[in-house]
């Protein structure tokens, strides 16, 4: 019986210690990070006229490392987009603001110098509707595409984790949620981002 319950208990120390490994493991691939930068976006196959708007973005980096050169990047964004609409849609010209919670979710690929390539999807949820267009409702509360990018990070030395970057996103959801005779909804968000980022 004695010789049972040690076996027993050898048994489960083991899976224990086994566990843990691997808990451990998969935290030491695990980083984290802030980031913030500016935007410049737009509406893309919009039927009416549009101009670039300035707006910026800033949040939080979850990293987890596949490989020696792949990692997952997963962030949350706060991010500003829109544009500048012309007379044909509000009758005036107007900047359009809307503001979401984005998150990407990247695939990236890290070379031996540092310079770094990005590309997966992202989800972007409605925070904060554009005010004063006439509409009750002008966008919808969920919009998705998928984004890509470049940069480079430090991998060594006083700087290391300090990353600069660019982006580029295209939504392949309509946009608008109003209702218009004469203006179809259906134009997306395009944004090019620029920013630096910090890994701990």
């Amino acid at each position: 019986m004695k010789k049972l319950f040690l076996v027993g208990f050898a048994l489960v120390a083991s899976q224990m210690s086994f566990g843990q490994s691997t808990f451990g493991n998969l935290m030491q691939r695990l980083s984290f990070g802030v980031k913030a930068g500016g935007n410049y976006s737009n509406f893309t196959d919009a039927g009416f006229e549009t101009e670039g708007l300035a707006g910026f973005h800033a949040g939080l980096i979850v990293n987890f490392k596949l490989a020696d050169k792949w990692s997952i990047q997963e962030e949350f964004l706060y991010s500003t987009q829109g544009a500048k609409t012309k007379n044909s849609l509000l009758g005036v010209e107007k900047d359009v603001k809307l503001s979401y919670l984005s998150v990407p979710i990247l695939v990236k690929y890290h070379s031996a110098i540092g310079i770094y390539a990005e590309v997966g999807p992202q989800v972007n949820m409605l925070i904060e509707d554009a005010k004063n267009t006439g509409f009750d409702k002008f966008a919808d509360e969920i919009d998705a595409g998928v984004a890509a990018g470049v940069g480079y990070q430090f991998k060594e030395g006083s700087l290391k984790g300090l990353g600069i970057g660019a982006r580029y996103y295209q939504g392949f959801m309509d946009v608008g949620k109003f209702n218009s005779a004469t203006v179809k909804p259906d134009f997306k968000n395009s944004v090019f981002q620029a920013g630096v980022f910090y890994i701990f």
